[in-house]
């Protein structure tokens, strides 16, 4: 009797684990970029002032908070006409340069976000930007068409872009 209690609890231990391991080795990767007419630094001050962020972005249509490592961002996306809030933790913020967080969906190891920024400086007053995202977690094989959001990433670096040459 007691094997088969603890059968069905080692699958539901072990499966998730082994799957969450396998996102670790394979994660789900997005990377879009954009070349902009703006330096990097001004290509940061419109990345970074999220009270703008109604304003221009089509993806994240609010965020507050600040860009400082250990900073806590609350950040409302829109996908599909569906609005989420999340609350990801600043991991890098490099004015000019870098600017990356992580989310987590319920706990870490279910669905984690690393979500990052890079700028990088084309000399001349012209900047490219990076926007990228890798997924792990137990839950990321399965999460299906919620983690395609490539599509969205082009649309905030489309915006982005315009309103960096706009006021540069």
């Amino acid at each position: 009797m007691f094997a088969w209690i603890v059968s069905p609890l080692a699958v539901l231990l072990v499966v998730p684990a082994l799957v969450y391991l396998w996102t670790l080795i394979r994660p789900h990767r997005i990377r879009t970029e954009a070349e902009i007419d703006a330096s990097p630094e001004k290509v940061w001050r419109v990345l970074t002032d999220f009270a703008a962020y109604p304003e221009w972005n089509p993806f994240i249509v609010s965020a507050r908070g600040e860009a400082r490592v250990g900073a806590r961002l609350t950040n409302e996306l829109s996908n599909d006409g569906k609005v989420m809030t999340f609350s990801p933790t600043v991991l890098a913020a490099a004015p000019g340069r870098e600017l990356r967080w992580i989310g987590r969906f319920v706990m870490p190891g279910i669905v984690d976000g690393e979500h990052y920024f890079l700028i990088e400086d084309l000399g001349g007053g012209r900047s490219r930007l990076v926007q990228g995202e890798t997924f792990t977690g137990a839950l990321v094989p399965f999460a299906g068409k919620l983690l395609d959001v490539a599509g969205n990433f082009a649309a905030m670096n489309t915006a982005l872009k315009a309103r960096a040459e706009k006021t540069a």
